[in-house]
């Protein structure tokens, strides 16, 4: 009878895992591998949590040259590198590597480039004068993880994405990789928080994002507009689900949100419940019918 019992239980547990929805994370910022910020320790414990409810899980971050590779034992994966992304005619080598947070059974997949990460900052230098080439280091971020998704062959059924530099994944999904049986699916949920970039990126943005298959109407705003509040509503527009993941974010974009009627928005959730809020949030976006 006991070994009625635990084939039973097996059983049960191998239909589980074969129904467990797979959540990809982009993120910005992850600590340990960057000092504590909101982000960085959201997206540290929101992975481990979702896990914990029965989800796979895939975790992405950018390898900026401050994560001491050494101190975090990060290494190459070879087997997923070695591709070229070609960003305003130039081509870019991607590096993946990979770490692991022994305590959370969790591994991290950094996205590498010599020309992007390799300074020794994340999105400023020393001084606090933001990077000129941050929109490039963006779209080869986004284009970066989507390809080593691909290369996994892991389809995921929620990308989740916090920080402005993944704001550009709805698009791409919609657009470049419409037609990716790995990808056109997923249903976009984008955390917003409140870390405005001051400098808006450069006025040849949106075009970077025709050439790379945006459509004109997709990008228009931007061609006058490249500031954190335009690119954040560019993010919304091409979103199935939106977070407030900062108690305060900037009053445009919250304006702007109460506009999109059929789109599910989840309000500020408290550091006590916001694993248990999100992973609900998941369910409510999944079954939601918006393409």
């Amino acid at each position: 009878m006991k070994e009625i019992y635990y084939l039973c239980g097996v059983f049960i547990k191998l239909v589980y895992r074969m129904d467990a929805k797979k959540i990809l994370f982009i993120a910005q910022e992850i600590t340990p591998y960057l000092p504590e910020s909101e982000i960085a320790t959201i997206c540290r414990n929101l992975p481990q949590g979702i896990q914990e409810h029965g989800r796979e899980i895939r975790t992405f971050m950018p390898k900026f040259g401050n994560i001491n590779e050494r101190r975090n034992q990060l290494h190459e994966v070879i087997r997923l590198s070695g591709m070229n992304l070609i960003i305003d005619d130039t081509d870019h080598p991607l590096i993946i590597k990979v770490a692991s947070i022994q305590s959370a059974r969790m591994q991290v997949y950094f996205i590498d480039n010599e020309d992007f990460f390799q300074r020794k900052a994340t999105i400023a230098d020393e001084n606090g004068n933001e990077f000129e080439d941050n929109d490039d280091r963006s779209i080869f971020y986004i284009r970066g993880v989507l390809e080593t998704v691909k290369k996994l062959r892991w389809i995921p059924d929620i990308i989740h994405c916090h920080g402005w530099m993944s704001a550009l994944t709805g698009l791409y999904i919609r657009r470049m990789y419409a037609d990716d049986p790995c990808l056109r699916n997923a249903k976009i949920v984008y955390s917003i928080y409140n870390d405005d970039f001051k400098n808006p990126f450069r006025k040849e943005f949106a075009n970077k994002l025709k050439m790379d298959g945006a459509k004109d109407g997709d990008v228009k705003a931007l061609k006058t507009d490249t500031s954190f509040t335009a690119l954040t509503k560019l993010a919304i527009d091409f979103s199935d689900g939106v977070i407030q993941g900062s108690e305060t974010i900037n009053q445009d974009v919250l304006d702007y949100i109460s506009t999109k009627k059929n789109t599910p928005f989840l309000p500020y959730q408290s550091p006590e419940t916001y694993i248990d809020k999100f992973n609900e949030f998941y369910d409510m976006v999944l079954n939601s019918n918006k393409k």
